[in-house]
């Protein structure tokens, strides 16, 4: 079963710069919470589905 979640070390091993990918991690998360779950309202969380990130980036992962 493949993972469908992704992380800023995910994202840094695909190429992308650390600060970018933290970004992306950020921004997936606001979405999130904009959506109504706030499960991930959290600091210390920093996976995120892949679905939101892919929308995000406009890239298939």
């Amino acid at each position: 079963m493949e993972n469908q979640t992704i992380t800023k070390n995910d994202l840094m091993a695909m190429g992308y710069k650390q600060g970018t990918a933290i970004k992306v991690i950020h921004q997936s998360k606001e979405i999130l919470v904009s959506q109504g779950f706030t499960f991930y309202n959290n600091k210390r969380l920093g996976r995120v589905p892949k679905s939101i990130v892919s929308k995000l980036l406009g890239v298939d992962i």
